[in-house]
């Protein structure tokens, strides 16, 4: 009897049959006729109520549901959560679906109602987007069934408490798996880069062809074979290529709802895919005040759930980065010539004047590409028209902090540093946009 209480609601209907009920009272006492048809109507109206909750609750398990999650959910990206539904009873429902989703979203009400005719299965998707790695709960879900008559409701609760992982945004690994073979990216809009030359590592000595290069004659092998023998190279490969990203307080700067950080996670995990494609080994380590979350540049086929991982567990602690044991730390543990990808961000001039020594440090002996983020909010701010003192004044003061952007841009290429400045949501494509560009120049 509780349980039958508690799965049974009566719907905004039966209020308001329930006030005109109340209204018919009122003035059967002004005009009595209307006394004796009302009762016929209220006798009605309990016989309609009695109907409609037998053929609620005569089926024991009359409504079938289930959402289907992924295995996990990617960073930043639309991610498809799909609930099925069975009609079992042997006539049409109109179901009204409740899903408790995860309290990070901050979304109380969120409901959809869909109509099941008689022994009728359909499916319902919706899209999340998670703004914060980690792990999400999913709560109840709760449906309620009512039938055409729509006078009470009968609530089934399916697939409670299901916890689920949101990572990096693998999604993206997908839109630029197939692109990543290739030199360019030019579906996407990138620039073209001419390849210069090839880079010397050698494969194997073979026979002259006609139209091999002659300066690339093995004469000791022609010697020996008594006929032409030419030496063949290839690109070379297996180079190692770091993210670096730091995890201090200026990238907890939001922007479009993903931090800075975020956005240099997002990155990495496919410039490291990318890496991997192109025959280079990927590697990962973030920084703050000491260097955590490290993987070896390798060429494994696990490298990529080792680097997932890593990324997943990734978290700021809102101090000021130690550039300097970045420094000690990159010379001590990285003894190849790497490119190393730097993700961080430098809002004055001041700042980058305190970490410049290092940066140039770390120069000496690696590829470093210094990848900074423009502010996109101080940007709208220089673009819009100041009508008043006070939006002079913020106009201003945005145009200067953009102009110092620019002035760290400079100091860095005037020292033969390699720099990035992105937007963050183009981050992605002008990061491996220049990883591409070194690769072709035989830069790393």
């Amino acid at each position: 009897m509780l349980k039958f209480i508690k799965s049974l609601y009566l719907t905004s209907r039966f209020l308001q049959l329930m006030l005109g009920f109340v209204a018919a009272f009122v003035l059967s006492y002004i005009f009595s006729p209307l006394f004796i048809l009302l009762k016929f109507a209220f006798a009605g109206f309990i016989l309609l109520i009695l109907t409609d909750v037998f053929l609620l609750f005569f089926t024991k398990n009359g409504i079938w549901a289930e959402r289907l999650l992924p295995e996990k959910f990617s960073n930043g990206d639309d991610n498809p959560v799909h609930i099925s539904f069975e009609n079992r009873y042997p006539f049409t429902l109109k179901i009204s679906a409740i899903d408790e989703i995860p309290h990070q979203f901050q979304i109380r009400d969120f409901h959809f109602e869909i109509k099941l005719k008689p022994r009728q299965t359909k499916d319902y998707v919706y899209n999340i987007c998670p703004k914060q790695r980690g792990a999400y709960q999913f709560g109840k879900l709760n449906v309620y069934a009512e039938t055409l008559l729509g006078i009470v409701r009968r609530r089934y609760i399916f697939s409670e408490n299901k916890d689920i992982a949101v990572y990096p945004s693998f999604l993206q690994l997908h839109k630029y798996d197939l692109h990543a073979i290739h030199t360019q990216l030019t579906d996407y809009g990138l620039k073209r880069i001419r390849r210069l030359g090839h880079t010397m590592e050698f494969e194997q000595i073979k026979d002259y062809v006609w139209g091999d290069d002659i300066r690339n004659i093995n004469w000791k092998a022609t010697a020996k074979r008594s006929k032409l023998m030419v030496n063949q190279f290839q690109d070379e490969r297996a180079q190692p290529v770091y993210s670096v990203i730091d995890k201090g307080r200026v990238m907890m700067m939001p922007f479009g709802g993903l931090s800075l950080l975020d956005y240099a996670i997002n990155a990495s995990l496919v410039i490291a895919n990318v890496a991997l494609q192109k025959s280079d080994k990927a590697g990962l380590f973030t920084y703050s005040r000491k260097v955590e979350n490290r993987v070896p540049a390798e060429r494994r086929k696990a490298q990529m759930h080792k680097i997932l991982e890593a990324l997943y567990s990734i978290n700021s602690d809102f101090a000021e980065s130690d550039f300097g044991r970045l420094y000690a730390d990159i010379r001590r543990n990285i003894a190849q010539r790497s490119l190393l990808l730097l993700y961080t961000n430098f809002e004055n001039r001041d700042s980058l004047e305190r970490q410049l020594p290092y940066l140039l440090a770390i120069a000496k002996i690696h590829l470093l590409v210094v990848i900074i983020f423009k502010n996109v909010e101080l940007k709208k701010l220089t673009e819009t028209d100041a009508g008043t003192t006070r939006e002079i004044y913020h106009k201003v003061i945005a145009e200067k902090f953009d102009f110092d952007k620019y002035l760290i841009i400079n100091e860095l290429k005037r020292h033969g540093i390699q720099v990035i400045l992105t937007e963050p949501e183009n981050l992605t494509i002008n990061t491996i946009n220049k990883y591409l560009e070194l690769k072709s120049k035989g830069a790393i």
